[in-house]
């Protein structure tokens, strides 16, 4: 999957809400409401971690795909390991692509290809998950 791909998942629909999540089938019944298909969608386009501008704007520079090796479903793997641990940043290692995430937040501060990490000296984390 390409990062202009991905972010177009991502942007289609952007409502969060504070009531609680409700689990619905995927696929659109006969008798369903938009309303219920529409929630559906929110749903599942809310799970995994979104990407700031910034590691947006790297995952272009550095031509990084996220599709490549189920780079993004690892990472996603890799966020959930950190909370379990109680993680707050972490620096997750997905290949040879790192990704620094505020686990808290659910976000991806930055990410590195593997000819930028070299010499580099991550500061700010507490823990390192390696996938």
């Amino acid at each position: 999957m390409l990062i202009s791909e991905y972010l177009a998942l991502r942007n289609q629909i952007s409502v969060t809400t504070s009531n609680p999540t409700v689990n619905l089938p995927e696929q659109q019944t006969e008798g369903e409401s938009f309303a219920d298909a529409l929630r559906a969608k929110i749903n599942e386009r809310q799970q995994g971690v979104e990407f700031s501008k910034h590691a947006i704007q790297r995952l272009e520079e550095r031509s990084i795909d996220l599709e490549a090796g189920n780079t993004l479903e690892r990472l996603n793997k890799g966020v959930e390991i950190a909370a379990d641990k109680g993680s707050s940043e972490t620096l997750i290692l997905v290949d040879t692509t790192a990704f620094v995430v505020s686990v808290k937040n659910n976000k991806v501060i930055t990410t590195l290809s593997h000819e930028d990490l070299t010499g580099n000296i991550f500061t700010n984390i507490d823990s390192t998950v390696i996938m």
